[in-house]
């Protein structure tokens, strides 16, 4: 794979998956969860998304090459990164008021 193309893919693989775990119910997109998800189980879930895209570009970074070595600060700013990605996921499930089916004014 491409350089470039290896880049936008772990690019729009972190947008994804950051915004995952506030868009779905589901644990993992797999488990229904019977009183839904807490905030907490989101979070554990977007620190378990942000290992796996991790993964992802360690495993494009080896198929390209040589693995450069991280220090701490190298994750220290792709968690941030990785968090502000997931704000707008937040913000829709947070912030927005979400009208309810079936709760609508009679015309």
């Amino acid at each position: 794979m491409a350089p470039d193309a290896a880049v936008w893919l772990v690019i729009l693989a972190a947008v994804a998956a950051a915004n995952l775990p506030f868009l779905s119910q589901r644990l993992f997109l797999v488990v229904r969860l019977s009183g839904g998800k807490s905030l907490a189980l989101r979070l554990l879930e977007l620190l378990v998304y942000y290992f796996l895209v991790g993964a992802l570009g360690l495993l494009l970074e080896r198929n390209a090459g040589r693995i450069a070595p991280q220090g701490w600060e190298f994750y220290a700013v792709t968690g941030a990164l990785f968090l502000t990605l997931a704000f707008p996921g937040f913000v829709w499930r947070y912030l927005f008021k979400h009208r309810r089916r079936g709760h609508g004014t009679a015309g």
